[in-house]
């Protein structure tokens, strides 16, 4: 009889134990693993049949709890997986090595595993839904962005060429007026600096047209790079570049290539200190080449990661750049049909990806 009832106790410390996992991962923080696993490992301690010798360790990811110290060999493990891939472990040690694990305890903690993986399982899922939404959103504002921005450039366009061709008509009729003249110079030039602008933004909003062939695209790289040697000179950084293979092929337009190129290592010379390093590597795939241009600058910001795309959008002083540099970069990437991206790296500076399809 009284086998009976301990082994009906057990039962009973075991559902319970169940039921406060899942408890626990009901009302668990998404952002809070550690105290989530801590509080899972305790309630599996009280649950086994001799709580004072049982010592739990969880392990999932970059996360480790424990209840107490290991002294003993014995123990008892089930896996944690996360969309069927292993990615973590209970392990319940019995101290006492005249002790015993009861039969039932395995299932309890495999139990238990799986539940942990559900949970994680859900928890990656909203998180991945969530980043998704975020890159759609993202998406949309610039392509609402681009659509604006092509019809400015468009109206723009006539008027200033009208501008220009007539600045120029009436300096040659005032050529003995050399105040008037000197006042058109100021007018024509002007004029030409508003015209690279709006040659900027149909770059942005993909009005400009393009002249793709397929190009191994190597020789390119390292022309854009040596060009760039003087500049990484003069601003005392230094720059590597790796390039995984001699031969990359893409249907891509040269002139917009060295563009991406250009803006992108200017920019990351703009932001790396004395002595920095830029790297800038280049690989492949079976479908799509990638560029990646790393600084040690001081990164970016929240907002500088949303909006850092965005025509006329700079964290440079003012008169140091007119925040059109990155979005034509945007607009040449999306006219191939390809993505960019722009992060902060783990230790210092950023790092922008470029994705072109081959």
């Amino acid at each position: 009889m009284n086998s009976v009832k301990a082994a009906l106790k057990e039962r009973i410390k075991e559902l319970t134990c169940l039921y406060e996992v899942s408890s626990i991962l009901v009302d668990a923080d998404p952002k809070e693993h550690l105290q989530t696993f801590q509080a899972i490992a305790d309630s599996i301690k009280i649950g086994f049949q001799y709580p004072e010798a049982t010592e739990v360790v969880i392990k999932q990811g970059d996360y480790k709890v424990a209840t107490g110290t290991i002294l003993t060999d014995k123990y008892l493990a089930t896996k944690i997986k996360v969309f069927d891939e292993f990615d973590g472990f209970i392990k319940v040690y019995l101290n006492d090595e005249s002790l015993d694990f009861l039969t039932e305890e395995q299932p309890l903690i495999d139990n238990i595993g799986i539940k942990i993986g559900d949970y994680l399982d859900r928890v990656a899922s909203k998180q991945n839904a969530a980043r998704l939404r975020q890159q759609m959103e993202h998406a949309d504002r610039l392509a609402i962005i681009g659509e604006l921005t092509a019809g400015i450039a468009h109206e723009l366009n006539t008027p200033l060429a009208n501008i220009l061709g007539f600045a120029e008509l009436l300096k040659d009729d005032l050529e003995e007026n050399t105040a008037a003249g000197a006042d058109l110079d100021k007018i024509i030039k002007n004029a030409i600096f508003s015209r690279e602008v709006v040659k900027k933004l149909m770059f942005f909003s993909r009005a400009m047209p393009q002249e793709k062939t397929l190009v191994n695209i190597v020789p390119q790289v390292k022309e854009a790079i040596n060009l760039l040697d003087a500049t990484f000179r003069k601003e005392n950084v230094r720059y590597s570049v790796d390039i995984e293979d001699e031969e990359m092929l893409l249907h891509v337009d040269t002139v917009q290539l060295t563009q991406i190129l250009f803006n992108l290592t200017i920019n990351a010379i703009y932001f790396s200190p004395p002595d920095g390093l830029v790297q800038i590597r280049v690989s492949q795939d079976a479908k799509n080449i990638y560029l990646e241009i790393f600084d040690e600058g001081p990164g970016l910001s929240e907002e500088g990661l949303e909006k850092v795309f965005q025509p006329f959008f700079t964290t440079k002083p003012t008169g140091s750049g007119a925040g059109l540099g990155l979005s034509v970069v945007h607009g040449i990437v999306t006219s191939h049909n390809g993505s960019i991206s722009a992060k902060n790296n783990e230790t210092k500076g950023a790092v922008f990806k470029v994705s072109l399809p081959k």
